[in-house]
């Protein structure tokens, strides 16, 4: 199958992927290009971002999360669009375990046989840079480095300085980006702040993308993107006939999924039925819920305010409807949130109180399923993603844990996926066609509804 795609990838965190990502973005689609963007690694924050300037929903392409078959396979399923732009993470080599080019950008390039630009911040280097492109060139005997994009250039000197150098390296330049306050994106502890909580801040990246746009060589950087080889067409899965409804949580403090899950999901008969804990007064009718990461402490007050959303969701979980939750969906279901020295009060299905902490959780996690629950039938190994600035405290003695972490920090003592009732909430994230977790827990939702 024929793709025209491109990696967009950074010598480090911080030197402005996302934006330049949008910026491209833009620039194709001024050129009547439909484009489909795709972010490397767990993140959810930076997806949001290229979202609101391709008008498209974001796919992540993670080799831990996925596994190389499965990210193949969503990379051509979702690639169907005129291009597809794929973002990197980190640094480009920077993969798991440090020294691992494990599911790095570059193993994730390599993958799909994509070619990359090397995104350099240029603001305390001239010839320097040469150095650095070089030794990225040179770090890997096939780099897949097809140019590269100085950013954060302080003058026209500094510009001539830089292209003098980076000529005796022979990688052209495809976009030489001034340096401008007006161009930097605000950040919070989790990382950028999401597109969906702010108008302004929408309306800030589509200016930033079309500011940097005019920066870029499109013309250069279209012709690397129809250079790239064909990829083998995958299986298409049977898709099954709705059966049963799951109520997705979704708002300003929960927007934390993967693309893919909610499509697992609508596949294995799930119709999706979309609500806000803080806005909404009721659950739509449904046989299940399904409640992501986010920000609920940030909006803790309003969450706290919606007594009703919150007593019908224990009410529910009371029941034995099926409800799973992540994260920001396990923080909503203790009993309080503890942030900035304002508690709020929260579901209480779990009698415990969450903390928000200085200190950041940051792993991908690897484990075992040791109890049955409402996504998986069977003991087995899991493998999945936590980030978060939370623990909980006062958890009772007696808690009921699903997952047993050999990897990652879990909930208390590398346990993970707190079960009550026929809810389980965890702070790891999973991608569920890492297993079949998607089919299990739509069948669990269609027994609920037949009670």
């Amino acid at each position: 199958m024929k793709i025209p795609r491109l990696v967009l990838a950074g010598t480090t965190s911080g030197v402005g992927k996302t934006s330049i990502t949008c910026a491209l973005i833009h620039a194709l689609q001024k050129k009547g290009f439909s484009v489909q963007p795709f972010k490397v690694g767990p993140d959810y924050i930076d997806p949001s971002y290229l979202s609101s300037i391709a008008r498209k929903d974001v796919f992540n392409l993670d080799v831990w999360l996925m596994g190389k078959d499965h990210l193949l396979e969503s990379f051509v399923t979702n690639s169907k669009s005129d291009i597809s732009i794929i973002e990197g993470v980190m640094g480009y080599y920077d993969g798991f375990g440090g020294d691992s080019n494990f599911a790095s950008t570059h193993h994730v390039a390599s993958l799909t046989k994509s070619s990359t630009i090397l995104v350099i911040d240029a603001s305390k280097a001239a010839r320097s840079i040469a150095a650095t492109a070089l030794g990225f060139v040179k770090f890997h005997s096939n780099s897949r480095i097809k140019g590269i994009i100085l950013n954060k250039i302080g003058s026209k000197k500094h510009e001539i300085l830089c292209r003098k150098a980076i000529e005796k390296t022979k990688l052209p330049i495809l976009g030489v980006i001034p340096k401008n306050s007006e161009l930097d994106l605000q950040s919070r502890h989790l990382g950028l702040i999401p597109t969906k909580e702010d108008v302004a801040l929408r309306q800030k990246i589509q200016k930033i993308s079309k500011i940097i746009s005019n920066s870029l060589d499109t013309e250069k950087i279209l012709q690397i993107i129809q250079t790239a080889p064909s990829l083998k067409t995958t299986v298409k899965k049977i898709h099954k006939k709705p059966k049963t409804t799951i109520a997705v949580a979704l708002d300003n403090s929960f927007n934390f999924y993967y693309q893919d899950n909610l499509k697992a999901l609508k596949r294995e008969g799930a119709n999706l039925k979309f609500f806000s804990p803080v806005l909404d007064k009721k659950v739509p009718r449904c046989d299940g819920i399904y409640i992501g990461g986010g920000f609920p402490e940030i909006l803790g007050k309003a969450l706290e305010k919606n007594m009703i959303m919150r007593k019908k969701i224990k009410k529910l979980s009371e029941e034995n409807v099926p409800i799973y939750a992540e994260c920001g969906g396990l923080m909503y279901l203790t009993k309080s949130i503890d942030y900035g020295k304002k508690i709020s009060k929260m579901v209480g299905i779990f009698d415990a109180q969450t903390k928000m902490t200085k200190k950041m959780k940051l792993n991908y996690t690897k484990g075992n399923i040791i109890l049955k629950n409402i996504i998986s039938e069977k003991k087995h190994t899991l493998q999945g993603h936590e980030f978060h600035y939370s623990k909980l405290e006062s958890i009772p003695s007696d808690s009921k844990f699903a997952y047993e972490l050999k990897i990652g920090d879990g909930i208390k003592n590398h346990f993970d996926g707190m079960i009550q009732n026929n809810t389980l909430a965890s702070f790891g994230h999973l991608y569920f066609d890492s297993s079949n977790y998607a089919e299990v827990f739509v069948k669990n939702c269609i027994k609920s509804s037949r009670i």
